[in-house]
């Protein structure tokens, strides 16, 4: 396991900090809980980003198009 040491202003850490005890976790576990939200994302863009690059542009927009017809058939 790794230590990071991070530099924010106080005020932010506070918050921080009384947003974690809210939750009934330390500073710790909330940090890990965003580290782990960002990989996640990271790695789903990254994901999208192999599949663009694999895929074929109309099959997309064709996609796409079914989605719209079923957003507007459900009205919202």
């Amino acid at each position: 396991m790794s230590t990071l040491t991070l530099r924010i202003p106080d005020s932010k850490y506070e918050r921080l900090k009384s947003y974690a005890k809210s939750k009934e976790i330390s500073l710790n576990k909330l940090f890990d809980e965003f580290a782990t939200i960002a990989l996640t994302q990271f790695d789903a863009k990254t994901r999208f980003d192999l599949m663009v690059a694999k895929g074929e542009r109309s099959r997309g927009l064709e996609l796409l198009n079914k989605l719209d017809e079923k957003k507007q058939s459900k009205g919202t």
